[in-house]
């Protein structure tokens, strides 16, 4: 009988730190570009330079893993978790960005944090760059879209890569960095509205950070040469409506979009389409021939991504974008999570696929996660069943794209403590497998809780999967 996943397969859960962390300037550390969003579904359309008293700002607080992380360490240890992919919050480090010398405090933060997962049994992910570039940086260049950005970025790479390097394996360098085009102030720290060619901008950002990532690649290995540096994207998954070649062509191209990054830094260059669709765009890049050549010789290790949902593509209708992912006309065969996610399972093992033939480099499953409000039934315990179902489907087509071949890591689910929703800042919309007694507006003990699905990851992780179709 075949395993379902490798001896070495890596069980894990994972966090971003302007979702979690809390203490937003406590230690030193400065305001970063999710600091001054407030709370709502309209969050993005209140982007400011300055906080106003009458906003409740989330990540000010988060769960407050700042105070809570070797508790949390503790729970994640019991769950018997094999990785945990965070996040450092640049203006921990660097709170202004363009400091030529770190912030110390912050630092031994994140030492002791990683110390206590390797002493636990934990693998380290590390996302360098996961929506937390300082504020100071944006006022004073204007984001990514400036190569001045590449220089404070490889100062911060590189502290870390002194003090860290060789404790941690797995590094990623920009979370999502596709998103530059749907949602730029997180992905790309740019603010464009009223800007007539954003489209200008946000590819000139992301050839910015494409050689950011070379670079940061480069220097990882002078540090360790066994260390591995994955790029980020979202990747939910895109089906065509009808077999009309209209849809058939354009969802093939509207997926193209977002494989274009990973095209550039997995195989280290410009890819043919590209100069259609920045002649069409009206998009002039300036490129040195240096920069190509680092995006050639230092391309990425391998390719770490989120699946929440797929969405069906009509070229009649102009397709959305949220922080899942895109989102166009229902599926009629699927069903839908309480925020309107269409699940499924199938896609993962068919999006797993579909990057494992482009690509031949290993797949790290980033996130993946089903939100849902969470409550305790009368015999005091958090019964998530529909979570326990979603882990369950998805590990199981995560399984079969094993088996067909995909070389796989990890495979991290999104939110493993109940965070703060990216999108819209709410704590409502529940992902964690850990209940943290928090709400929207950041009143609550803050107490950790475990649920059903936390029982239930467990006894999966604990014979690596063998008893999954069981249970």
């Amino acid at each position: 009988m075949k395993k379902l996943f490798p001896d070495n397969f890596l069980f894990g859960g994972a966090i971003a730190a302007n979702q979690a962390e809390g203490g937003y300037l406590e230690a030193g550390k400065g305001l970063g570009i999710c600091d001054v969003l407030p709370a709502g579904k309209e969050r993005l359309l209140h982007i400011a330079k300055e906080l106003d008293p009458a906003l409740y700002y989330p990540s000010h607080q988060g769960i407050d893993f700042y105070h809570h992380f070797k508790e949390d360490v503790a729970l994640l240890k019991e769950m018997g978790l094999r990785c945990f992919r965070f996040s450092i919050n640049w203006p921990r480090i660097f709170p202004k960005g363009d400091e030529q010398q770190p912030n110390q405090e912050g630092l031994a933060f994140y030492e002791e944090l990683i110390d206590l997962l390797l002493e636990a049994e934990i693998e380290p992910i590390v996302t360098i760059s996961h929506y937390e570039t300082p504020l100071y940086l944006v006022e004073k260049y204007g984001g990514w879209n400036h190569r001045e950005m590449i220089d404070h970025f490889m100062r911060y790479c590189t502290v870390l890569f002194e003090r860290f390097g060789e404790k941690v394996t797995y590094w990623m360098s920009f979370n999502e960095i596709n998103n530059i085009i749907k949602i730029p102030w997180f992905a790309g720290a740019m603010d464009l509205s009223g800007v007539e060619n954003p489209a200008q901008q946000q590819y000139q950002a992301a050839h910015h950070m494409f050689v950011a990532h070379a670079l940061a690649v480069k220097t990882l290995k002078e540090y360790n040469t066994q260390a591995l540096m994955g790029c980020m994207l979202s990747l939910s998954g895109v089906y065509p409506e009808t077999p009309k070649p209209e849809d058939i062509f354009g969802s093939y191209q509207f997926r193209r979009n977002s494989l274009f990054f990973s095209d550039v830094m997995i195989r280290g260059t410009y890819p043919s389409y590209s100069k259609r669709l920045f002649e069409e765009l009206k998009v002039t890049l300036d490129i040195g021939e240096e920069d190509l050549a680092l995006i050639k010789k230092h391309t990425s290790d391998y390719l770490a991504f989120s699946y929440y949902l797929t969405t069906v593509y009509s070229d009649e209708l102009v397709m959305m974008t949220g922080t899942g992912g895109p989102q166009g006309k229902k599926n009629p065969y699927l069903e839908s999570s309480q925020w309107g996610w269409q699940i499924d399972p199938l896609g993962l093992r068919y999006v797993c696929n579909e990057l494992y033939d482009r690509y031949q480099i290993p797949l790290m499953v980033a996130e993946n996660g089903l939100g849902a409000r969470d409550s305790k039934s009368e015999d005091g315990r958090f019964n998530d069943v529909e979570r326990q179902n979603y882990l369950k489907e998805h590990l199981l087509a995560l399984s079969e794209a094993v088996q067909d071949g995909c070389e796989i890591i990890a495979y991290t689910w999104w939110g493993i403590l109940d965070i703060v929703s990216a999108g819209t800042g709410e704590m409502e919309k529940r992902y964690g497998m850990i209940y943290v007694d928090c709400d929207n507006q950041g009143r609550g003990t803050l107490k950790r809780e475990r649920k059903e699905s936390f029982y239930y990851y467990q006894k999966i992780i604990a014979d690596n999967g063998e008893k999954l179709k069981e249970l």
